[in-house]
């Protein structure tokens, strides 16, 4: 029967108003709105009102949909997060696949009686699963949380082993392979993994630092997932697979919340995922289920795939001590059957192998629709009780005051700064970033205000990319350091991010200019003077000097919670030089709120003597951030005058940040962190001590 609409401008329309109107519909009925673009896949399909047909252009975008949702889960895990709880997540990854695949094997043999063959492939068949619901992960930004990387890293697992033992079982069933088979597939699987591991991330490197259009960014990294994907073919595995590992390889290049993660999230969420969705949807065929054998079948094969996933994730959840949401997270994440049981049947049904039948097929449709309800109403539960815990414990962990203001120069330097402010705001203030440009009121045809208006819709730009509102402001006047002090005072800016002084050739200065002394001289907030070559995600490392005492200044957690974040987003090792006792603070601080920050400190001598070894070890592609002091306080040292100089001449050619902290006040106020208010410092000191020698231990 002809589908109701089959004009292409007409099925692009149809999809475009199920995208829209699904999400605004089940939002008022706090339902998942992943549920109700399934359900509206099954409404459009030929088994339902038959508007549309499943034509050559689902198949497409759905395979599109998927691999960008395996892309997705991988791009946005925290390295840090996936270093620390890896482990774990390939013993969930063990025991998701293994339960519901013994499970479902002894089903098929004791209740189904099918043979051993078909046993297997059931198991591996309720063994996988399908990241479906990760968009509702991304909507509350819990991509970092223990329980979501166990179950991201379980995926991977159970898929591998899910589709190498489907390929096992096929090639013992059609007759091929043999020792010399495997050798080659296990070859051919280590060599993909090394040369993507190794070319990927150099080549996304040179291009990204090389091509700032946006339009040519998104359509680079788009290339190199589904050439990740298709190599993965080519070896033998899924591409679903290789979209995972491309992601996964490519995290580091690209900021977590930067402006191309932004456009990544936006077009797959918007469009490739709802249309593998829908898609999936129109597989189903509701009116299989009124044959009693077929229902049987449905129902045997539902409950066994929810129930051994239940008791994979109640496992994992009772060995990690996590509470009610983290096992609602667990099962949620790996209940959800889509591409790999569809790509496992299809090939189970095909004339070549004939180990499954149409009954089997229809089952297993029915339990994508099922598993994928289930899964999304536990993901969204789940994910709401944990958003509300960490936002309660974000809130208790205080914030500082005011708005980043980036005030704005030269074109050229906008995208990197804007980045910059990005990374370091504070995510728990709204309307958290400033944007300034100043003219001079003796500017005959306003050439230096035209360009400050382009700089700062341009910022705009950048930041909005990024999901981010930026306020910007230009101001005339006859002295620009007055005016950027006077705009920090009026928004309540907590620090002002400037460029560092240059000559006409654009080599450092080798001195502080007018401006930055100024600025210095008028506020005792944070001020980062800023020389960006390339784009922060491209950096290698973030390398750290941190004068004798530094933690006595009343900003120092301020200035590192700052790279911290900027560490975070990036996945970048951060090493910190210091001297005496320094490191043992900033280990605390981590350790206490960044414990997934990869993190080193190298205690030096002196720090005059540190200024001269570093040259030897910061890289071109390194970030390298020198944190310095006024005169005055308690941190300064001689060796800080000398710090213009020395950058001209050793690091003319690297990303240099030179910060000054919040110094204003008691400057051992800072210790108060870790202390009861109203306690003196003295004892506030031996309480620091107290908490470090326990974390020493």
């Amino acid at each position: 029967m002809e589908p109701l609409i089959t004009h292409p401008t007409g099925i692009f329309l149809v999809m475009l108003l199920v995208i829209l109107l699904a999400p605004i519909v089940l939002r008022r009925l706090r339902i998942p709105h992943i549920i109700g673009l399934i359900l509206a896949g099954v409404a459009l399909g030929e088994h339902g009102l038959n508007v549309l047909a499943r034509d050559a252009s689902f198949e497409l975008f759905g395979e599109v949909g998927i691999y960008y949702i395996m892309f997705l889960a991988g791009l946005e895990m925290d390295m840090g997060s996936f270093r620390r709880y890896g482990r774990g997540g390939l013993m969930f990854g063990a025991l998701t696949f293994a339960i519901p695949f013994l499970i479902g094997f002894a089903v098929a043999r004791s209740v189904l009686h099918f043979g051993g063959s078909t046993s297997v492939l059931l198991g591996c068949l309720l063994g996988s699963h399908t990241l479906v619901a990760f968009p509702i992960i991304g909507r509350y930004g819990l991509g970092k949380h223990r329980s979501v990387v166990h179950a991201i890293v379980a995926t991977a697992f159970a898929s591998f082993m899910a589709l190498l033992t489907l390929a096992i079982v096929v090639q013992i069933r059609q007759g091929v392979g043999g020792w010399w088979f495997w050798l080659k597939f296990f070859i051919g699987i280590a060599v993909y993994m090394v040369s993507v591991a190794y070319v990927f991330p150099k080549v996304g490197r040179w291009f990204l630092r090389r091509n700032e259009d946006a339009v040519t960014q998104f359509v680079f990294v788009l290339s190199m997932v589904f050439i990740s994907a298709w190599l993965a073919e080519l070896v033998g595995l899924e591409g679903l697979l290789g979209a995972f590992f491309g992601g996964l390889i490519l995290n580091r290049i690209i900021p977590h919340g930067g402006p191309l993660m932004g456009r990544l999230e936006f077009v797959g969420n918007a469009l490739f995922v709802p249309w593998f969705l829908i898609g999936v949807g129109m597989l189903i065929d509701i009116s299989v289920v009124t044959d009693r054998s077929t229902l049987w079948l449905c129902l045997v094969v539902v409950v066994t795939a929810i129930a051994s996933k239940w008791i994979a994730a109640l496992i994992m959840n009772k060995f990690t001590g996590g509470q009610r949401a983290d096992r609602l997270i667990l099962f949620g994440l790996t209940n959800a059957h889509a591409a790999g049981a569809l790509a496992i049947v299809m090939i189970a049904t095909a004339p070549a192998v004939q180990l499954m039948d149409a009954q089997m097929l229809n089952a297993t449709v029915l339990l994508i629709l099922v598993s994928c309800i289930v899964s999304s109403l536990a993901t969204g539960r789940g994910a709401r009780q944990i958003a509300v815990e960490t936002n309660e414990l974000e809130r208790n962990r205080g914030s500082y005051h005011g708005k980043c203001l980036t005030a704005y120069a030269y074109p050229q330097t906008v995208d990197a700064l804007t980045q910059l402010s990005i990374m370091i705001r504070n995510p728990l203030i709204a309307d958290s970033l400033m944007g300034l440009a100043i003219s001079m009121d003796d500017d005959p045809d306003d050439a230096l205000r035209a360009r400050g208006q382009h700089n700062l819709e341009k910022a705009r730009e950048t930041a909005a990319g990024a999901g981010v509102t930026m306020s910007t402001m230009s101001r005339v006047s006859s002295n620009v350091a007055s005016a950027i002090v006077h705009t920090m005072r009026e928004v309540d800016a907590g620090e002002v991010i400037l460029g560092l002084h240059e000559t006409a050739d654009g080599q450092p200065a080798g001195k502080l200019g007018v401006i930055a002394q100024s600025v210095l001289a008028s506020t005792h907030r944070e001020v980062l003077l800023v020389r960006l070559l390339m784009p922060p995600g491209t950096m290698r490392r973030i390398i750290a000097a941190v004068p004798p005492k530094a933690e006595y200044e009343v900003g120092f957690y301020k200035w590192l919670e700052h790279l911290c974040r900027i560490g975070e987003q990036t996945g970048q090792q951060m090493v910190f030089h210091t001297c005496g006792d320094t490191g043992f603070y900033i280990k605390g601080y981590l350790a206490e709120h960044h414990p997934n920050v990869q993190m080193d400190v190298e205690v030096e001598k002196g720090f005059g003597s540190m200024l001269l070894s570093l040259p030897s070890i910061v890289a071109h592609d390194d970030l390298f951030i020198i944190v310095s002091s006024r005169a005055g306080f308690i941190s300064f040292t001689p060796a800080l005058n000398t710090l213009p100089a020395i950058i001209a001449r050793h690091f003319a050619h690297t990303n240099i940040i030179l910060l000054f902290p919040d110094q204003y006040g008691d400057p051992q106020e800072s210790l108060s962190v870790f202390a009861p208010n109203g306690q003196s410092v003295t004892q506030r000191q031996m309480l620091f001590e107290e908490w470090l020698n326990k974390l020493r231990s």
